[in-house]
C-alpha cells in the first residue's frame, strides 16, 4: 500500500508552507496531504484536540509518515496517537523535540515576555511574519509571490495558544523518528534528536526553507522516513 506523507504546518502560518514539498513528493509517486490548521485556534483553548481532529480528517487510510514543522512538532506526539498505528515514521523539521512523555507548551517562559509585548488589548497577536522586519521575512522567503501567499493566509493567534498545555503520550517516539533542520537555533534541537539516536539531516537555510527548496526537502524526507 502506498505511504502518504502528512505534512503538518505550524498553526502560526498556513498550508502553503508545505504545498511545494507536497507537490514534489507527488511528482516522485508518493501521496502527500497538507491539513489546514489555520482555524484551529478560533474556538479558544485547548487547541490540540482540534489539531488532532483536523489532521485525522485529512489523513487517508494508508500507512503514514507524519512530518511536523516548527511548533507543530509539539503536537506531533498527540497527533500520532490520534492517527494510531497507521503512522510508520515521524519527521520533525526545524521543530522543537517533545519529551518522551508529559506536557509541553508552544512557548517557553523566556519567550512569553516578548509575546506579551506583541499582544493587543484583546489578547490577540499579530500575524507571525508581522513579528519580524520586512528584511527578515524577505530573507526567509525571497520569492515575492511565495512570500505573498504565506503572509496572506496566516491566522492571528491568541496569546493563550502559547501558554496552553499540550499532552505528550508516552511511547509516541517508538516508531522511526528523525530530524531535519535548516539553521540556528534548531541546531540545539538537532543535537537533542541525535542524542536520542534519531537520524539527523541538515539542509542549510532559513526557517521556511521548505518553501524555498522543496525538491531538496522532499528528498530529505524520503531518506529520513525510510527504515535503515
Amino acid at each position: 500500500m502506498t505511504t502518504t506523507f502528512v505534512l503538518v504546518h505550524s498553526p502560526s502560518v498556513g498550508p502553503s508552507t508545505w504545498a511545494p514539498v507536497a507537490a514534489a513528493l507527488e511528482r516522485r509517486g508518493h501521496g502527500a496531504v497538507v491539513p489546514d490548521l489555520t482555524g484551529v485556534a478560533r474556538a479558544g483553548s485547548p487547541t490540540w484536540p482540534r489539531v488532532v481532529e483536523t489532521v485525522r480528517d485529512a489523513a487517508p487510510k494508508t500507512p503514514l509518515v507524519l512530518v511536523a514543522h516548527s511548533n507543530a512538532g509539539l503536537f506531533a506526539p498527540v497527533v500520532k496517537e490520534g492517527l494510531g498505528d497507521r503512522v510508520v515514521a515521524c519527521v520533525l523539521a526545524d521543530a522543537p523535540v517533545p519529551p518522551r512523555k508529559g506536557l509541553v507548551r508552544a512557548a517557553e517562559e523566556a519567550d512569553l515576555e516578548f509575546l506579551r509585548g506583541l499582544a493587543g488589548d484583546d489578547g490577540m497577536l499579530p500575524r507571525w511574519t508581522d513579528w519580524w522586519s520586512e528584511d527578515v521575512v524577505a530573507g526567509m522567503l525571497p520569492d515575492a509571490a511565495a512570500r505573498a501567499r504565506v503572509v496572506e493566509e496566516q491566522p492571528r493567534l491568541p496569546l493563550a495558544y502559547y501558554t496552553e498545555a499540550i499532552p505528550v503520550p508516552a511511547g509516541w517516539d517508538e516508531v522511526r523518528c528523525s530530524y531535519l533542520w535548516y539553521g540556528p537555533p534548531y541546531d540545539v534541537m538537532a543535537e537533542d534528536a541525535a542524542r536520542r539516536g534519531w537520524p539527523v539531516t541538515r539542509i542549510p537555510g532559513a526557517h521556511l526553507h521548505q518553501v524555498v527548496e522543496p525538491e531538496a526537502v522532499a528528498d530529505a524526507l524520503l531518506t529520513l522516513s525510510r527504515k535503515s
